[in-house]
């Protein structure tokens, strides 16, 4: 067994429950997008957390301690994704990307947007031309230290 497995009987699970994730996401007193993540295995579950979504998905403990350890993060399969949907994020970052760390050291100067101290908050916007995607990624500004 490893996290990959477990990450696979949490989606099974998940589709054979007709469960949501915002519903998920409250049991476990966390945003819906973290609560995402952390059960498609690119988070770190304290142990309290891990002992809930054990109850949702039928868990055992040893499944339970897997949501407990530091995972490999990442988990694009490819180089360039090929699902249409994170190929589209993909696309932005190609297309947008320089312009977003312009703009970035524009405004706070030489350091990155965290990953780690960072929030997203996905909603749907309605809109007469048809619903749209809104996305909020919040992360704080780290600046490059001189040495």
């Amino acid at each position: 067994m490893n996290r990959n497995d477990v990450t696979e009987k949490i989606i099974t699970a998940k589709v054979s429950k007709s469960l949501q994730w915002s519903d998920i996401a409250a049991r476990i007193g966390q945003s819906k997008e973290w609560t995402t993540a952390l059960c498609l295995g690119q988070m770190t579950a304290t142990a309290e957390q891990a002992g809930v979504l054990g109850e949702i998905f039928g868990l055992s403990a040893d499944e339970q301690k897997w949501l407990q350890v530091v995972p490999y993060k990442g988990s694009l399969p490819t180089q360039v994704p090929t699902d249409p949907l994170i190929y589209r994020w993909y696309e932005i970052v190609n297309v947008y990307g320089a312009t977003i760390k312009e703009l970035i050291h524009e405004e706070f100067g030489d350091g990155i947007m965290s990953a780690i101290d960072f929030s997203m908050d996905i909603t749907r916007e309605p809109n007469d031309k048809g619903d749209r995607v809104n996305v909020v990624l919040s992360g704080k500004f780290l600046p490059y230290k001189t040495y």
